[in-house]
């Protein structure tokens, strides 16, 4: 299954099925799941995802943008209006060190998970791309299977996975992930 609005569409599908919901099938292993595809169909993945929200689904979704986590991390610990001066001062490179000290994938998942509620059912991230390279979903995930223990977690991924490794943009160097399944 090539074309994308068809995964998309199986996707959603895919989603709403108990076993799916209940992560069976997949041998007592957490239940995140790696959706790839081509970087250049970015804008289709990011319209699927904004009205996905607004559907009528049998289960409920919560969608959560690394981008968006990241402000709001930021703005958590107050530094968001200082970035611009810190970078423009210090240089983009202590920028990145800061940001990938102050905003950790232990402090992603919590936020993450904070969000998250116990009235949901499926865990959709995307931006991955948007935060690189101060979080790497290999990272996330790690941090994400302690506090996630039965939901499902769907991970819109620009790049490739091959149930070892993912590769971002299908060009970066591969990061080993091996505990997600491919979805679609």
């Amino acid at each position: 299954m090539k074309d994308l609005n068809a995964r998309l569409d199986h996707l959603k599908s895919l989603i709403q099925e108990e076993d799916f919901l209940l992560g069976k099938g997949l041998s007592n292993e957490v239940n995140i799941r790696i959706f790839c595809y081509g970087a250049k169909e970015e804008m289709a993945v990011r319209y699927f995802t904004e009205h996905l929200k607004n559907e009528l689904l049998k289960c409920k979704v919560h969608i959560v943008d690394l981008y968006e986590t990241l402000l709001s991390i930021c703005e958590d610990k107050r530094i968001l209006a200082r970035i611009p001066q810190l970078e423009e001062r210090r240089g983009k490179d202590f920028l990145a060190k800061q940001l990938e000290r102050s905003c950790d994938a232990k402090t992603f998942a919590h936020k993450i998970v904070e969000g998250f509620g116990n009235d949901k059912d499926v865990l959709m991230i995307t931006g991955v791309g948007k935060v690189f390279p101060f979080m790497r979903v290999h990272s996330l995930l790690n941090a994400l299977q302690e506090e996630m223990n039965e939901k499902p977690v769907v991970v819109f991924y620009p790049g490739e996975f091959n149930g070892h490794y993912l590769k971002l943009f299908n060009q970066l160097k591969a990061n080993e992930y091996y505990r997600a399944f491919s979805i679609v």
